[in-house]
């Protein structure tokens, strides 16, 4: 096998061994039923949201250049908003509690 074959493949994996491990922990430190909700619903809309974006990336070759402008605008959106929103349920749970 060579070097490049076992980057080819052994690079996705860690990629994805890393989103999950993320995932797993993005839930685990929630700190209540709704913020969790939020967590797994968030964890949900991303991973289909990246896979949708890479099996276009696949499927759609000379759409490629284009298909990464939607990309990069909508996922540091995402990730703000989800930030706030996550702040602003835990504020509310702590409030509550």
């Amino acid at each position: 096998m060579n070097t490049g074959l076992a980057g080819g493949l052994v690079g996705p994996l860690m990629g994805v061994a890393g989103g999950l491990i993320g995932t797993y922990f993005s839930i685990k430190n929630t700190t209540g039923p709704r913020e969790r909700t939020f967590m797994i619903r968030s964890a949900v809309v991303c991973w289909v949201g990246v896979g949708v974006f890479l099996a276009a990336m696949f499927l759609v070759p000379q759409a490629r250049p284009w298909l990464w402008i939607p990309y990069c605008i909508l996922l540091p959106l995402g990730i703000r908003y989800g930030n706030r929103r996550q702040m602003a349920i835990r504020r509310e749970e702590e409030g509550n509690a």
